[in-house]
């Protein structure tokens, strides 16, 4: 049993690592992110060894980084099948649930990404608002910040709005499944 839980354990964490990488790779190349800063050198680095061989079959479409997202799909596909593996035999897998599972699996993924990119921009604009990252993360986090930066002002000149990010964030992920 402890074996079962530790292989899951493996298959999540890894699978959500890189899941997320890959779509923090297709978001930087949606907002034309420059590639020459240490947030998008670290996520190219990461995946390209997947990305580059689904570009030759899909490639991009403008902004659009099809093979990224298809490549975060597969790896949500495969941890999927691979949880299944622990638990039964594949003649009782739920074969029909496993796209949708997959797609619930991205969806919690993308949400993660949200809440740690705003989280990691405000922590950074709070210690250290010179470090290398910092511009890469607030251009990262300004699509999630800006929408309550319109409606809750700063506040002792404390800007409110990760707060309202992250708690909307944790919201989705409880209603999500």
């Amino acid at each position: 049993m402890a074996l079962l839980q530790a292989a899951h354990l493996l298959i999540e964490t890894l699978s959500a690592l890189f899941g997320v990488a890959l779509l923090l790779r297709a978001y930087i190349n949606w907002l034309g992110l420059p590639g020459r800063n240490p947030v998008a050198q670290f996520v190219m680095a990461l995946s390209n060894w997947l990305v580059m061989p689904l570009r030759r079959l899909l490639p991009p479409l403008g902004r659009f980084d099809s093979a990224s997202l298809l490549g975060a799909a597969l790896i949500a596909l495969m941890a999927v099948i691979l949880n299944a593996a622990l638990l039964a035999p594949p003649a009782a897998w739920p074969w029909p649930s496993f796209p949708l599972l997959a797609l619930t699996k991205l969806a919690r993924w993308a949400l993660y990404l949200a809440m740690w990119v705003t989280i990691l921009h405000a922590l950074l604009s709070w210690i250290n608002p010179f470090a290398p990252a910092a511009p890469a993360l607030s251009v990262l986090a300004k699509p999630f910040l800006a929408p309550f930066q319109k409606i809750v002002p700063p506040i002792g000149g404390v800007d409110l709005s990760p707060l309202f990010v992250v708690l909307l964030v944790n919201l989705l992920l409880i209603v999500l499944p």
